[in-house]
């Protein structure tokens, strides 16, 4: 994207502008205004497949907003982004082709028009789930901050995700942080089909107020108002100045679906509105300014026909082949060979050590790397794994407000802005909160893109039954995350696999959620060298056997190893597969150990039913199904959330002897 031209004069109200720039102006709102009324036209002749919302009627609050941004800065979007992502640059070509879901869309066809995103020109995508681009748009303001480039961000929102808890989040960190964002409101005044007089009590300006940061009403419809606006808001940031809240009041003249009966309103209303047309406010400017209406007839006359050219051109254009189904779910990840073991005399340290370990080694050797989380700077984690880290890594290691969605939005947009977040969600419970950025953001980015947003992202959380936490602090929920295409899912069972996993997990290009067990971290084992690395994806047969095959993973894997023991002493041989990645599912060890033992047992921490032990009998069954000569059977806990009571959590959760007793059944058979 080229620059844009700036104002020269910044005076009072609404500023001015030069008659080159209003002409500017007016061709950048009329290529949005016309790609959205052909883009109707497409939607009503099928030629548009999927769900279309369109911004007519916003066009100035687009382009004003993105006017003094350059090339480095960056934006997020909403569902109704078309003109956001044209403003900041990206041609209408490839977008028309995106979303008539053509290969050679901007996202390869697998994003459609609410998840265009291009990174390479500064935009972190348009989202499907509102309010869901702010969190992320405080990532990349973070990896701005952290470069101290002076890049700023711009968070376009609607009215209606004021409502949302991600908005509040996303302000308040950002209020925290002094980050250099601007949260742009184009208060259309309807969420869907509500007004928002129904939705909110309090203004803008008095929730600017209440997180400390400066709030500007603009005329959304008058492009060079919300341009004079933004330029001064934008001026401030790049000066060191803290986050803003711009409210551009303007008004969307379809519904809020291409489709929508729009029983919420009348025809007389949208008819007023469309009297304050932004594109005739600029054409009266240009007038104003002595600019002849032949040019702007000549520029209405260009865009017409770049917008023809770009239908024609992706209409001939073919979809995926079916055989690129699979192509940008996952990143390539580096080939690891698997480590020597380890020598008898090597040091013995702790699994908490391994995690403070792993950090400090990824934090010294590469500067993209940062650390976020809840007390994980100055108090060093509530476990006190990452104490002295902040001090040797002064802004890489930052504490963050109790606010697990703003914390995942950070990682996810400091991703896509090309660093290496490594953030904390306290407990494993606690996922829960913040699943929206795991689930539709981190997994799926990559491949709603079609391979042009980057997400080399972890998120460090910990788990553990057996303390009375009760079940709001105990839940193992890796059969969640293993669902979730895109995702990488991680368990090590010892101190030496922790730290070479993490490490592994921070170098990954992908997302990694890393699981620790709280009961392990005063584990001891010993130490590996400080280069030691473990593959992501490949199991691991830590105990040789013949009679049985026991899968685990995490501090269960300690229990089958006591269990194999007690067998060993009755003449019963079992082999102990740690999985140690559970996403993606290391199948060839677990079929080969299988082949060998005919026999499987699988041994988890998480709720037996429809969880990862699931999964593996239905893989021995299927693959498998030849070598059997038993029943395969899980031991887990039941479907019963964690008791707190000593006595009831003993019954529920398994143990070294539960195991054990399973073990002689399956022999017997």
């Amino acid at each position: 994207m080229t620059e844009a031209p700036q104002f020269t004069d910044a005076g009072v109200g609404t500023g001015s502008a030069t008659a080159e720039q209003l002409l500017e102006m007016y061709r950048r709102m009329r290529r949005i205004r016309r790609f959205e009324e052909r883009a109707s036209d497409l939607y009503k002749a099928t030629e548009i497949p999927g769900f279309l919302h369109l911004s007519i009627g916003q066009e100035a609050s687009a382009v004003g907003a993105c006017w003094p941004l350059g090339a480095r800065d960056g934006i997020t979007s909403t569902h109704r982004g078309h003109g956001h992502v044209l403003a900041k640059g990206l041609d209408s070509a490839s977008m028309m082709a995106e979303l008539m879901g053509k290969d050679a869309g901007t996202c390869r066809g697998r994003g459609g028009s609410m998840h265009i995103a291009d990174p390479g020109l500064g935009i972190y995508g348009a989202n499907g789930i509102v309010g869901a681009g702010l969190p992320i748009a405080t990532g990349v303001a973070t990896a701005a901050k952290l470069r101290a480039a002076g890049d700023v961000v711009v968070a376009f929102f609607g009215d209606g995700a004021v409502a949302q808890g991600m908005f509040h989040e996303a302000v308040n960190l950002a209020a925290v942080w002094d980050l250099p964002v601007v949260f742009l409101c184009e208060n259309n005044h309807y969420s869907e089909f509500s007004p928002a007089a129904d939705q909110h009590r309090a203004p803008l300006s008095a929730r600017a107020a209440g997180y400390g940061i400066a709030y500007e009403h603009v005329d959304g419809n008058d492009v060079v108002a919300v341009a004079h606006t933004m330029t001064e808001a934008v001026r401030r940031l790049r000066e060191g100045g803290g986050p803003v809240l711009v409210e551009a009041e303007t008004y969307r003249w379809h519904g809020h679906y291409e489709g929508d009966p729009e029983r919420y309103r009348s025809p007389e209303e949208v008819a007023a509105a469309k009297e304050r047309d932004p594109l005739l406010v600029a054409r009266k400017r240009l007038k104003t300014a002595g600019v002849a209406t032949a040019l702007a007839d000549a520029v209405d006359e260009e865009i017409d026909k770049e917008i023809e050219a770009a239908v024609e051109w992706a209409r001939g254009l073919p979809e995926p082949a079916p055989e690129t189904l699979y192509d940008f779910v996952s990143a390539s990840r580096p080939a690891l060979p698997e480590p020597a073991p380890l020598p008898a005399e090597a040091e013995i340290f702790r699994s908490m050590d391994a995690v403070r370990l792993a950090l400090e080694h990824e934090l010294a050797a590469d500067p993209t790397v940062f650390v976020a989380g809840i007390d994980v700077g100055a108090g060093g984690n509530v476990f006190g794994l990452t104490r002295g880290l902040a001090g040797t890594f002064p802004g890489r290691v930052r504490d963050t407000p109790i606010s697990e969605s703003a914390i995942l939005g950070t990682a996810v947009g400091a991703a896509m802005a090309g660093m290496k977040p490594v953030v904390e969600i306290m407990y494993m419970d606690f996922i829960g909160v913040c699943l929206d950025m795991l689930l539709n953001q981190a997994a799926k980015l990559r491949f709603m893109t079609g391979g042009r947003a980057s997400m080399p992202l972890v998120v460090r959380t910990q788990f553990g039954a057996g303390r009375s936490s009760g079940s709001q602090h105990s839940q193992s929920l890796e059969a969640i995350l293993a669902h979730i295409p895109g995702l990488t899912v991680v368990m090590p069972s010892n101190p030496a696999d922790t730290y070479g996993l993490l490490r592994a997990a921070i170098q990954d290009p992908n997302p990694v959620v890393f699981v620790e067990n709280r009961l392990q971290y005063g584990l001891k084992g010993p130490r590996p060298p400080g280069e030691h690395l473990i593959p992501l994806g490949r199991a691991k047969v830590v105990r040789e056997g013949t009679d049985i095959t026991l899968v685990s993973w995490s501090r269960m894997v300690q229990d089958c190893l006591a269990a194999a023991d007690l067998l060993a002493a009755e003449g019963i041989s079992v082999e102990v597969v740690d999985l140690r990645t559970i996403a993606p599912l290391d199948r060839e060890t677990v079929l080969a150990s299988l082949a060998k033992t005919n026999r499987l047992v699988i041994a988890h921490e998480a709720v037996r039913d429809f969880g990862v032990g699931a999964e593996l009998a239905a893989l021995a069954v299927d693959e498998g199904f030849w070598h059997l000569d038993a029943p395969v059977t899980r031991v887990a806990p039941p479907s019963v959330p964690a008791p707190y009571a000593p006595s009831l959590e003993r019954t529920w959760l398994p143990s070294r002897d539960t195991i054990a007793e399973t073990l002689r059944r399956i022999a017997a058979v």
